[in-house]
């Protein structure tokens, strides 16, 4: 089953809470993502702390269905996130690509890691609720040196998955507003969260800020 029952579910928390659905910056398209991401957050009052980076798949660095990078984001801003984030320190979390009930028998997650060198991580619950699986997968990795969800920054093309799902984790989102697929071709939810994000930023709204630790 395709549907994305933890969106369907979480649903309840967005309207009880608009808030939850936006970014913490916003950037035109993944060729535009500040290298190191510390820069998208960083005032001059406060630094912050970007020790792994989440991306997400479809429409923010790779066509849907596509395992491949999307050729002109490649080797300018996919590479230089790959070297400033090497190893485990980088992580690709999708709803098509590692999502079980999607990708049951994992063969699209070890096509998008052949493609990119990048680790795909396999999670029974869709985005936005599967925060949890991301912070267990970084506590059984020591070695990228995150030991808190305000470290991460999680990268995506979505405001009601993958902004609700860094916000939820107490983690740091980045909106790619433009993705790879033209506006004309998106999906309706698409089309109607670049209207949501302005609007509750004209009526005051702001995505909380990260702070919660591990438990």
């Amino acid at each position: 089953m395709n549907l994305n029952l933890s969106a369907s579910l979480n649903i309840f928390k967005l309207l009880a809470k608009p808030s939850l659905c936006l970014p913490h910056a916003t950037v035109a398209t993944f060729d535009d993502l500040p290298v190191p991401l510390n820069k998208a957050f960083s005032r001059n009052d406060k630094q912050a702390d970007i020790r792994a980076v989440v991306l997400d798949k479809d429409d923010c660095f790779a066509i849907p269905d596509h395992s491949k990078v999307h050729e002109p984001y490649k080797k300018r801003r996919f590479e230089a996130l790959r070297a400033a984030y090497p190893g485990r320190r980088l992580l690709i979390v999708s709803n098509t690509a590692g999502a079980t009930s999607y990708d049951v028998d994992g063969r699209l997650a070890s096509e998008v890691e052949r493609s990119t060198g990048v680790n795909v991580l396999a999670h029974a619950v869709k985005k936005p609720g599967c925060g949890d699986e991301i912070l267990s997968y970084f506590r059984q990795h020591p070695e990228t040196g995150v030991t808190s969800p305000h470290q991460i920054a999680i990268v995506g093309d979505r405001l009601a998955t993958d902004m609700m799902l860094a916000n939820m984790m107490g983690s740091w989102g980045v909106w790619v507003k433009e993705g790879v697929v033209p506006l004309q071709q998106k999906s309706i939810f698409s089309k109607l969260e670049r209207k949501l994000g302005p609007y509750l930023l004209s009526r005051g709204y702001s995505a909380p800020e990260p702070s919660s630790p591990f438990e």
